[in-house]
């Protein structure tokens, strides 16, 4: 069984975050500065070498000032299933 982190829902989940981060014109540092992390933990998340959970989901989307319900919509979207 493939390894949860490289399944095709997450990456999904893991680009998206990326590609809102890029939109807002952000840079890793700048996310990880307003969380109060090192870039390091953005870093890592893109890239799909640390999951996150549901609770640094939300900071993050708090971070990239967006709302959560609406990502998770578009996510959802995405994946065929709204």
């Amino acid at each position: 069984m493939p390894n949860p982190i490289h399944q095709s829902n997450y990456t999904l989940f893991r680009e998206m975050l990326a590609h809102i981060r890029l939109e807002k014109g952000l840079l890793q540092s700048e996310v990880a500065e307003r969380l109060g992390k090192p870039q390091s933990f953005i870093s890592k998340y893109e890239r799909g070498e640390r999951r996150l959970d549901f609770a640094e989901f939300v900071e993050i989307t708090e971070a990239l000032d967006i709302d959560a319900a609406a990502f998770v919509a578009q996510y959802q979207a995405r994946l065929g299933k709204s």
